[in-house]
């Protein structure tokens, strides 16, 4: 089962002190807070058991996986039930909540976290260059860099890291694939005049970066990348759960920044890290306005899942068949960074 599956809402329970009919102009932490907090802990076993099939195809095997990312039930909460929305606007998005997280993630306490989390997702240690023990903090392992080995660049354009991939050959399409929610389309997500003009039309891939996953973020091609620009917001999770009902809240409204990379033979390409839930900080690593390698270190994100979008002048770049193939199907694409995306 894709991402373009529909569920059918769970009924709320009663919201109490919380009208039904209410506005959330009107709705403020202050007077609403605990009410929401208690609805959220009421609510959480009514998710469990019907969480949702997240699917992908592994590139590398052609088989197809499971993802039960780590809090699968409250995202469903919080995305897919009437009330986890209402508290989703009112506390998760907020971002004093991603602050807060990422200061105890940032933490010597937070350690503790490190080797629990590894045995349940199965990370494979033997990639990272510290091993644990050696960390100063869980966020110092989660963005924790690989030994170049372990992610071998690949020739043409290149996955700009892990995760699972959506391939549009015009930005246009990704309206057909996620079935819910207000239209996407460029102006609003990029925000920059020229870049939209230039940008029309665009190939497009999505690459989504779950819990488990490699936290920094390489270079697909060689080129000038110049000076990022950013765009704030506040940051909803990029889980499916987010993404299937609201596409294009979660990628207009959450936090971004905007690298174009100029190549000499792959016309003009687009780079945009996404922040989301638990994600307080998008961190460059790279110089502006230098020139780059395929492949150099351009970021990393701090705790939670987060996204890369790229955008391809068009008709400048062919994206991988096997890519709009799977994306076409409604399946995402498993791929690792350094693997061959587009020509």
């Amino acid at each position: 089962m894709g991402l373009t599956q529909k569920k059918k809402d769970l009924n709320p329970p009663n919201l109490g002190s919380c009208k039904t009919d209410f506005a959330l102009r009107n709705f403020t932490i202050w007077n609403c807070q605990e009410t929401v907090v208690n609805l959220a802990k009421d609510c959480f076993s009514l998710c469990k058991s019907r969480p949702m099939d997240i699917e992908f195809i592994d590139r590398a095997s052609g088989k197809m996986v499971k993802e039960t990312p780590p809090g699968e039930s409250l995202l469903n909460f919080l995305y897919n039930k009437p009330v986890g929305k209402l508290a989703l606007e009112v506390l998760v998005k907020r971002k004093f909540i991603s602050s807060w997280y990422g200061k105890f993630m940032d933490s010597k306490r937070s350690l503790k976290k490190v080797p629990d989390f590894v045995k349940d997702l199965q990370i494979d240690m033997s990639e990272s260059v510290k091993q644990i023990g050696e960390f100063t903090s869980f966020n110092d392992f989660f963005y924790r860099k690989l030994k170049p080995s372990a992610r071998p660049i690949g020739k043409e354009i290149v996955s700009p890291g892990d995760g699972k991939i959506l391939a549009f050959s015009n930005a246009s399409e990704v309206n057909s694939f996620y079935i819910k929610g207000a239209e996407f389309t460029l102006p609003p997500f990029i925000q920059v005049a020229p870049l939209i003009n230039k940008y029309q039309d665009a190939g497009m891939i999505i690459l989504r970066l779950a819990p488990n996953d490699y936290h920094r973020y390489h270079f697909p091609y060689k080129g000038l990348a110049l000076e990022p620009i950013k765009v704030s917001g506040p940051l909803y999770s990029v889980s499916p759960y987010a993404l299937v009902e609201n596409f294009t809240k979660v990628f207009v409204e959450n936090k971004r920044e905007l690298t174009e990379l100029s190549t000499e033979d792959k016309g003009d390409m687009l780079i945009m890290p996404v922040g989301a839930t638990m994600v307080g900080s998008i961190v460059q690593s790279y110089k502006g306005d230098s020139m780059v390698d395929k492949g150099a270190e351009m970021g990393y994100f701090a705790f939670g899942g987060s996204t890369i979008v790229i955008l391809f002048e068009a008709g400048k770049v062919q994206i991988d068949a096997d890519l709009l193939e799977n994306t076409a199907k409604g399946m995402e694409t498993g791929v690792k960074m350094g693997e061959k995306i587009a020509e």
